[in-house]
This record gives C-alpha cells, structure tokens and sequence, in this order.
C-alpha cells in the first residue's frame, strides 16, 4: 500500500484496485473486486447511506468466513482445485482487514477479558464473546476467538 492509498477511503481504495485489476487483467482479483463491491452496493441500497470503513471490513470479514467454509467445504469432497481458488480470493479480501492478530495475541486479549469480567464458566462465555469481538473487530474471526474462549472457560 503506497502513501497515497493511505488517505484513500476503504470505498475509493477498492474502485481504484479494481481498476488496476482490469487493466492487468488480473481475473482472481477482479472476480474478488466484483463479489465485494457488489456485497457493499447491497448493503448500501439497505442501509440508504454510504458505508463506514468499519462496515466495509464487517463485510469483508464475512465473505473472508465465507471462503474459508466453501474451502473446508471443498477439501472434504475432494475439490482440491476449488478449495485452493478459494484461498487464492481469501488473500485478497485480506488486503482490505486490518492485520490479523495471531492466535497466541488472541489469546492474550481473551484472558484480560476474562479477568476484567471475573467470568469463570461457560455460562460467562456470551459476555466474554461480546466484549473480545469489540475490543478486536475486525482483526479477528469469530470462529477462533469462540475456540479459544471455549478452551478458556472450560479449563
């Protein structure tokens, strides 16, 4: 990302790789491009206003997610080449979250917020949930912070 991308908009950072994308003819990219402007559009159209940076990554986070399942999906019915073409959109819908927190700094977080809600079972795990995906949105996925606080409450 060059300096100018910087004080670019999430919204006016995508149009313009999508360009580039075009012009290169890069066809995974522009694919990608394609799928997330168009997901933004509909939640623009519902929402009736232009979208925050914070919106755009929720719903970059959610075709991230999406991909992995379709991949998962793949692997287990033996569609090798699928689940790598998955892969392939996943690291560019990566482009566009902040740095992903590694499974150890996740872990670290978790255990703050557990003992700053003095949560000591699973029945805490909702308030736990709640408070990791605010405090870390969008450098995470919800799947693993739900594992890790699964691990944590019940050990």
């Amino acid at each position: 990302m060059n300096l100018e991308q910087k004080n670019m908009s999430l919204n006016e950072r995508i149009a313009e790789d999508l360009k580039q994308a075009m012009k290169a003819k890069d066809t995974i990219r522009l694919s990608c491009l394609r799928m997330l402007r168009s997901s933004l559009k509909n939640l623009q159209v519902e929402k009736r206003r232009e979208l925050t940076d914070e919106e755009i990554q929720s719903v970059v986070s959610s075709l991230v997610r999406r991909g992995k399942e379709a991949a998962k999906e793949f692997r287990n019915g033996n569609r090798e080449d699928l689940a790598l073409k998955e892969e392939k959109e996943i690291k560019v819908f990566y482009e566009y979250l902040p740095q992903q927190l590694t499974p150890e700094k996740i872990e670290e977080n978790v255990r703050q917020i557990i003992s700053e809600l003095s949560a000591e079972s699973p029945k805490d795990m909702g308030n736990v949930m709640k408070a990791a995906m605010a405090r870390m949105a969008g450098r995470v996925q919800g799947k693993e912070v739900n594992e890790i606080v699964k691990k944590l409450l019940t050990s």
